[in-house]
């Protein structure tokens, strides 16, 4: 929680001074903060094509604490919180591991991702273990062991090194969406 509050202040630091800059400046949207926090903070280039739904669910998790098999924000392990933003912000259902969670994707290059596709990893191991949501920007969200729900970058070297495959749910789950 206290990682959470430190990146709360950062972000206030940095938007505050921003808006100073602007005379007469209006108040904060409070339903913009997490598009700011995404934009300004993290460096994710939120166009107006977001899936603005998707960004807050994750502001709203950043800093839940892990827990292997647990599914709320009193602790998420990576398939958990997968789920819970699926069903969440896209009204699906997926499977409740990052095995079964990968048997419903269908496999695409790291090149093609798109929000709210799934990122997985093999951790020191040869099967599937991590699971994690692309949010933009080689950025993606997931629950680390270390660290609980936090954003994490495919480019950094312990990612590039367990990086296993990138998946788009496939077309019979996302037609959950039009029923």
């Amino acid at each position: 929680m206290g990682k959470k509050i430190i990146v709360a202040a950062l972000f206030l630091c940095v938007f505050t001074s921003s808006r100073a800059q602007t005379s007469k400046a209006e108040p904060a949207d409070p339903d913009n903060l997490a598009k700011d926090y995404f934009s300004q903070i993290m460096g994710i280039a939120i166009s107006a094509t977001s899936n603005l739904k998707l960004y807050q669910f994750v502001y709203d998790w950043i800093g839940t604490p892990y827990r292997l098999g647990g599914e709320t924000k009193g602790g998420v392990d990576c398939s958990g919180f997968a789920r819970q933003l699926y069903d969440k912000v896209f009204n699906t259902i997926i499977g409740n591991n990052s095995r079964n969670i990968f048997s419903m994707v269908d496999p695409i290059n790291k090149e093609q991702l798109q929000e709210g596709d799934l990122v997985f990893f093999k951790i020191r191991s040869s099967a599937i273990s991590h699971v994690g949501v692309y949010i933009g920007d080689n950025k993606f969200a997931h629950a680390s062991s270390s660290a609980g729900v936090r954003i994490s970058n495919l480019d950094e070297s312990y990612w590039k090194r367990y990086y296993y495959k990138s998946g788009r749910l496939l077309e019979s789950f996302r037609d959950q969406l039009d029923n």
